[in-house]
């Protein structure tokens, strides 16, 4: 009997030793860890640029899972990241500048210049050019023409919309809240509302082409409004939107948006860099590896999404007015980039 229970003891063994072997395989030895990402709405260069670099995590990390949030605006998620409440979010330049100076949508927020203590570089990169699109039999033909209508500019509280609001102004003298209606909505419902045809004018600082917009020249034809070089030139609001961190004057090409895009050529418009941001709590180990990963992913990835090829290397620093977190800095270090 005793030898009948040896036997029996020795075989329960081994079915456990295989089943604990077979969980391991199937479920691995730890759940991946999760990061929390907060970015712009769908359509915008930040979203579609910071869920590339969380689905390669994703896909070619095991260790590793980033969740992400795409609402709401930019400068809470700037406060989220420096309290630690998410991991990572969009930054500017001028973002960080505003807030490490306590000034604009930042100046009554206690303590908000110490919280930026806390944020770190991950890279930068071209959010794009400010579009002003309309469409073509809105008899809207310059930035002129919006009075009385109702425009986009961005999300309440957002340095887009205090962007958009400084190029209107410089180009027409136009208040908003006054001489035009600003409407107020997120990124992915403005681009919803701007297909549906219920705003006139719909600013959007992305890449060209941008997704969103592409989809709504399919079928419509739409015309890009910009400032005259002139304006650019001497307009001093403007003027000193253009010295600032981040920003530039850039052209929109004739052609970007193909046959139903009816301009017949280039406008001037501003461009903007922004970056991802992170926490400088966050392991170095985690930050290289994801740093590493998405710049050696990013050339293969861009042959099935051309807008990828905006984004490079040559780019990741311009404007950088920001620390870098030691996982970025290590992996820029390892690659030969000072």
């Amino acid at each position: 009997m005793n030898g009948l229970n040896k036997r029996f003891k020795r075989r329960g063994m081994k079915v456990l030793v295989v089943f604990c072997a077979l969980f391991l395989t199937v479920f691995g030895t730890s759940a991946a860890e999760t990061f929390r990402m907060s970015t712009l709405g769908p359509g915008t260069s930040p979203y579609m640029v910071m869920t590339h670099f969380a689905n390669t995590v994703n896909r070619e990390i095991d260790d590793y899972s980033i969740v992400v949030n795409a609402t709401g605006a930019a400068t809470k998620h700037a406060l989220d990241v420096a309290k630690g409440k998410t991991d990572f979010s969009m930054t500017s330049p001028m973002m960080f500048h505003l807030m490490k100076n306590k000034k604009a949508m930042f100046k009554k927020i206690k303590n908000v210049d110490t919280l930026s203590d806390n944020l770190r570089a991950v890279f930068n990169f071209p959010m794009g050019v400010y579009h002003i699109a309309v469409y073509d039999d809105s008899g809207i033909k310059s930035l002129k023409d919006i009075k009385g209508k109702r425009v986009f500019i961005g999300p309440p509280g957002g340095v887009a919309r205090r962007t958009s609001q400084t190029i209107i102004e410089a180009a027409t003298g136009y208040k908003a809240g006054e001489d035009y209606t600003a409407v107020k909505l997120g990124w992915d419902s403005a681009a919803q509302a701007f297909q549906d045809k219920n705003i006139d004018v719909y600013f959007n600082p992305t890449n060209a082409p941008s997704p969103v917009i592409s989809q709504v020249a399919l079928t419509n034809k739409l015309r890009f409004l910009g400032i005259s070089k002139d304006v650019a030139e001497t307009d001093p609001k403007l003027k000193k939107l253009l010295s600032q961190p981040s920003y530039r004057l850039a052209e929109l090409a004739s052609d970007a948006y193909g046959p139903n895009q009816v301009n017949s050529e280039p406008v001037y418009t501003v461009g903007v860099t922004v970056g991802i941001m992170t926490n400088k709590d966050l392991s170095e180990e985690a930050i290289y590896a994801m740093t590493k990963t998405f710049w050696q992913n990013v050339e293969k990835d861009a042959e099935n999404a051309p807008w990828l090829r905006n984004i490079s290397l040559d780019a990741a620093f311009t404007d950088l007015n920001m620390p870098l977190h030691v996982g970025a800095l290590k992996y820029y270090q390892e690659i030969g980039i000072r």
